[in-house]
């Protein structure tokens, strides 16, 4: 794998170096069209003339909602090699929400695919900032452009703000992060080196492109270990396995409950019948990796991250398999600490909030944009603050255990979310989890699980309770439980747990309650 100096980790420079070096390389396979490395350097160099003809111009902040296709990754590079910011939205947005994202941002230009534009417009209209809606039959014309070198190009630095792309929002607004342009490139460096890709990989991705997962740790990753991606429009679970074969891949990624969705599908004689050598899964498990591994001869990988820094902690295929359960080890680049509500650093096998501290410059944020406060408030006591509890072990590995304001505490002990629902996701007919807590008689709280069933399954609670008894300490097992259809979620997936609190809080008395149903759960 090639290596880049931090200064020449820009867009403009990679992907120039790329061409030139590995030009004749696919890059990318979309819906049968191949780009090679030398058509994806040509071609977001006319990008960035087709966005200097429409009036951007260097440090201009441009909003994209665009759906998985390769004219996505054209904008964003083109872009970035006149030195504009993009901003990545999510094609969910709507309404206040929207208008939010491009004030917010100060974009002064809306890159929208046709089929938005219902939702757009109207909220467009109240954002004055926002010069233009293009549409993608325009934005698609920029390839026709001259494709030579921008001159702003040279100017970029690796510093330079590259993306704002913000956050879930499930604590209040989101904050946009601002990303330099070596952000992406790190994760890119780390992930290709740690997960062990090479030039003959090919890294499948059905997740948006709005989103860092696939921007950063699919793409990026391709590109820096001259491999090639595999994009797909969006998740279908009755076509994964399709599209997988189709594209030849040798890896992919799955976020929350893809994986489980995607084991959920009958046993098949072509379970085995794949290039698929290793899977990145978040969140991941022993049992998770094992049952893998046994189904469909896939090694399992992970790792932490947030879209505030990079790969902070990566469990990789050399890694042993008894740390499966783990988001990695922590390496050189960079420092983790465990600490406690007042800050005091916790020994190994404490659970606390994970706070980080890089020791490569541009490989976090540069800040939340337009967000001093919030800024200064997750960098204190010169780490920073992800929000999130976890532990380390003896070796350095990190165990994610649940959002900070998630805890819960229920008779003096302290239990993980995460926890709960991950055992509730290995039940058979269970799809999707989410653990809150709800108040109890006693004080403090008592857990309440959500769960969404597997398609065609009929949850039956008392067993549910059983086999979480079975799997998990007597203190963690949920007192309350309820199916439902789908768990509410943020644009970017995450789940509003504070939506389901409240539900439950609202509804305690009409929930199934194991202890009402006689169901007893004892201790050993």
């Amino acid at each position: 794998m090639r290596l880049y100096a931090l200064e020449d980790r820009t867009i403009g420079r990679i992907l120039a170096d790329k061409a030139r070096t590995v030009g004749d390389r696919t890059f990318l396979t979309y819906l049968g069209d191949r780009f090679t490395y030398a058509d994806v350097h040509a071609v977001t160099n006319s990008y960035a003339e087709g966005f200097r003809r429409a009036g951007i111009e260097r440090g201009d902040h441009v909003a994209l909602m665009l759906p998985n296709r390769p004219e996505m990754l054209w904008a964003l590079w083109g872009l970035g090699k006149l030195g504009a910011v993009a901003v990545p939205i999510n094609t969910a947005a709507k309404g206040d929400l929207l208008g939010y994202l491009l004030d917010q941002s100060d974009s002064v230009l809306l890159v929208a695919e046709d089929g938005y534009r219902d939702r757009v417009d109207p909220v467009v209209a109240q954002v004055p900032a926002v010069r233009e809606v293009m549409g993608p039959d325009r934005l698609a014309a920029f390839a026709a452009l001259p494709p030579a070198d921008p001159p702003e190009m040279a100017d970029v630095r690796y510093d330079d703000p590259h993306l704002i792309m913000y956050t879930s929002g499930t604590t209040g607004p989101s904050k946009g992060v601002v990303s330099p342009h070596s952000q992406g490139h790190g994760v890119g460096l780390r992930m290709a080196s740690l997960s062990g890709y090479g030039p003959d990989d090919v890294l499948y991705t059905c997740l948006p492109l709005f989103h860092g997962n696939a921007l950063w740790y699919t793409v990026y990753a391709a590109l820096w270990a001259d491999a090639a991606v595999a994009l797909s429009p969006a998740f279908s679970a009755r076509r994964f396995w399709d599209e997988i074969r189709e594209s030849g891949a040798t890896v992919f990624n799955a976020l929350g409950a893809m994986a489980n969705i995607i084991w959920q599908q009958p046993p098949s004689p072509r379970d085995r019948e794949h290039r698929v050598r290793t899977a990145m899964m978040v969140p991941s498990s022993r049992e998770l990796a094992e049952t893998w591994r046994e189904r469909y001869g896939i090694g399992v990988t992970s790792v932490y991250a947030m879209t505030e820094n990079t790969a902070v902690t990566v469990f990789g295929p050399d890694d042993p398999p008894e740390k499966a359960s783990s988001a990695g080890r922590v390496r050189d680049y960079m420092d983790v600490q465990i600490v406690d509500d007042e800050r005091r650093p916790l020994p190994p096998g404490e659970v606390g909030e994970i706070c980080i501290r890089p020791n490569e410059r541009g490989s976090i944020m540069l800040g939340y944009y337009e967000m001093a406060e919030a800024t200064v408030a997750a960098t204190r006591d010169l780490w920073f603050h992800t929000g999130d509890r976890g532990r380390l072990d003896e070796d350095g590995y990190l165990y994610f255990a649940d959002r900070k304001k998630e805890a819960i505490r229920r008779r003096g002990e302290n239990i993980s979310a995460f926890e709960v629902e991950t055992v509730l996701c290995r039940h058979p007919d269970v799809v999707e989890a989410a653990a809150v807590p709800v108040p109890s008689e006693l004080g403090e709280d008592e857990v309440m699980a959500y769960v969404v069933p597997a398609p065609g399954a009929e949850v039956d609670y008392a067993a549910l309770v059983g086999f979480c008894a079975e799997h998990m300490a007597y203190y963690m097992v949920p007192r309350y439980v309820e199916a439902v259809p789908e768990l509410p979620k943020t644009p970017s997936e995450k789940i509003e747990k504070y939506k389901l609190a409240v539900s439950a809080r609202e509804r305690l008395g009409e929930l199934w309650d194991r202890e009402k149903a006689g169901v007893t759960v004892r201790r050993p």
